[in-house]
């Protein structure tokens, strides 16, 4: 079911509160381990979540100009301003931009895959456990299946697969049938690195 807009940003201000908490005693030996965002560490992850968390709208197509439209390279720009020599200096940014509603010009539905997806790609290599609202990762699940890879989306990714939220019952698609919790079910179709594996 789709949440109204106020829900989104009270799961997404929760999720960010979290993740703050989880990091804070975070010792400085594991803040350079890779996440499971290609080729960021988790110290990365975490500074691209206070450069999201301050973008509107405006910010969004300035950096995109910025950057001459390269995606990447506007977000490899956010990083570098905003990854702090200190990690807990990042921590504590994302605590303090924590309460922002600010969006690029896309669905709002991109912060819950944001606050997700990112926060998985921060907790799981640290051997951290993540609990977040079912129904916002099926948001997040059925927005990234609808979404193409060329927006950051995975609707190539379940291309010819049903794919099954083993808890719920909750189906995508048809085809070859993939079960598993929906999370991972997200994760996989972001192009992360977990079981189940689909095909990329």
């Amino acid at each position: 079911m789709r949440k109204s807009s106020a829900a989104v940003w009270d799961v997404v201000r929760a999720e960010r509160q979290r993740l703050v908490a989880d990091l804070s005693p975070l010792p400085a030996e594991q803040w350079e381990a890779p996440s499971l965002c290609p080729g960021w560490s988790v110290h990365d992850v975490l500074a691209h979540l206070v450069d999201t968390a301050r973008t509107g709208k405006i910010g969004f197509v300035r950096g995109m100009v910025g950057a001459r439209l390269d995606f990447d390279r506007m977000n490899h720009r956010g990083v570098l301003r905003e990854k702090r020599q200190d990690p807990q200096d990042t921590v504590r940014a994302l605590r303090d931009v924590s309460g922002l509603t600010r969006t690029p010009p896309t669905k709002l539905a991109t912060r819950l895959v944001e606050a997700i997806v990112h926060g998985e790609d921060i907790r799981r290599p640290l051997g951290l456990s993540g609990s977040y609202p079912e129904p916002a990762v099926l948001q997040a699940l059925a927005y990234q299946l609808r979404t193409p890879g060329a927006f950051g989306g995975g609707r190539e990714r379940a291309a010819g697969l049903r794919l099954v939220d083993r808890r719920t019952g909750t189906a995508w698609g048809t085809g070859t049938t993939v079960e598993a919790d929906a999370l991972d079910l997200l994760l996989a179709v972001s192009g992360r690195p977990v079981e189940p594996v689909l095909p990329t």
